[in-house]
């Protein structure tokens, strides 16, 4: 049985990146790039002013100035500023020559039609000046970072329409269990509804990932054998809920060694996902998650939302959180890594919730955050820090 830190570098580094492919840019959003984003411009592309107002000497701003102009955004101003001289200018307008500042409007007193006094002695630039935020040739997005709306942005001013990523995953996802029935069945004496294949098809598509839901396999050896042939000839990551344990109906690990994948661990040192199995074929990697839904959710946010990250190319991965514990708490046995479903207060503290288990599904809808608790350590008091995870 592994540790978590060792369970989860051995996962990462039998990670196979997806291939890569240009993609339009307004449906980047999600990929992971594949190339840095290199500008085609200067940003500004000339001295522009940053705010409404006169564009004049500095070595003037006591005197009497003469309006000789208006500059609006796009125009092109046809004048030179000369001693005691200004244009009236708006944000985003290149600054006319002979200037080497801008006075706000509303610091301004208009004496007539086109005089006017500044009625400061002292005044900011208030210019951008060309490049001064990024210059030609610059790399401004670096390859392996996942794209977020303010990186469409970055894109769009530099002119990367079709910017090159990685592909996202064909991510499988097969329940297990004879007890089990779809959302929309009503559940027999000894049923219970599905909610773990729905959980984690949610979590993957709030990974950017795409789900392929291939339903439940009854606990039949023959069953199991024939969904994981499915997914092995259709997925780049198959995700199992249940049927991973040591029960004499929990075929997933044997039928995942038939079909030709090596299992590199079958159990971890944790609690909530000790029997968290993972294996890699040639074309494909598998996790096993246990069959109780607080396990499966946890496994899939501590383990394989940065294994799929690394699939798609992304160099971040989770990064947790330290913040202070605002009460008491004390757990009956540390004899594993333990994750604590928690809130956040008022007080930015961390608040674990009511948990029974690894089964107590409403524990982790009432969580902003979870944090582990080390094996060994039975209680933390309040005011030590914890290093959560938000979820």
């Amino acid at each position: 049985m592994l540790r978590f830190e060792e369970a989860y570098e051995l996962a990462l580094s039998h990670v196979k990146t997806l291939s890569c492919f240009n993609v339009d840019l307004l449906d980047s959003l999600g990929y992971t790039l594949a190339e840095d984003v290199i500008s085609d411009i200067n940003m500004p592309p000339f001295d522009k002013s940053s705010m409404d107002g006169y564009a004049c000497k500095m070595s003037d701003i006591q005197n009497e100035l003469e309006v000789i102009e208006v500059i609006a955004a796009g125009d092109v101003s046809q004048k030179i500023i000369l001693t005691n001289q200004c244009a009236k200018i708006m944000t985003g307008a290149k600054v006319p020559v002979g200037a080497d500042c801008v006075l706000m409007v509303e610091d301004i007193e208009e004496i007539s039609a086109n005089k006017i006094r500044y009625l400061k002695a002292k005044t900011p630039i208030n210019i951008s000046f060309c490049a001064e935020d990024i210059k030609k040739d610059a790399v401004v997005l670096p390859k392996g970072i996942k794209i977020k709306p303010q990186h469409i942005a970055i894109m769009a001013s530099v002119g990367c329409i079709q910017p090159m990523v990685y592909k996202k995953p064909v991510v499988t996802v097969i329940a297990t269990g004879s007890e089990l029935v779809e959302p929309d069945s009503i559940p027999g004496p000894t049923q219970i509804r599905n909610s773990n294949a729905f959980q984690i098809i949610s979590q993957l598509e709030r990974a950017n990932a795409t789900a392929n839901y291939l339903g439940i396999a009854g606990d039949s050896e023959k069953e199991t054998d024939d969904i994981i042939k499915r997914a092995l000839a259709e997925s780049d990551l198959i995700l199992i809920t249940g049927g991973v344990s040591m029960g004499d109906f929990d075929f997933v690990p044997k039928v995942l060694k038939a079909n030709g994948f090596h299992l590199h661990f079958e159990s971890i040192l944790m609690k909530p996902g000790k029997p968290t199995v993972f294996g890699t074929h040639e074309n494909c990697a598998v996790f096993g998650f246990p069959g109780n839904p607080v396990a499966a959710f946890v496994v899939f946010e501590i383990i394989v939302k940065d294994f799929m990250n690394k699939m798609m190319g992304c160099l971040e991965k989770s990064k947790p959180i330290t913040l202070s514990l605002g009460t008491n708490f004390k757990r009956s046995k540390a004899d594993r890594l333990g994750w604590i479903p928690s809130i956040i207060n008022n007080a930015g503290e961390v608040i674990p919730v009511e948990y029974h288990g690894s089964a107590h599904l409403h524990s982790i809808c009432n969580a902003d955050v979870i944090f582990p608790i080390q094996a060994g350590i039975s209680e933390i008091h309040k005011g030590e820090k914890v290093h959560v995870r938000q979820i």
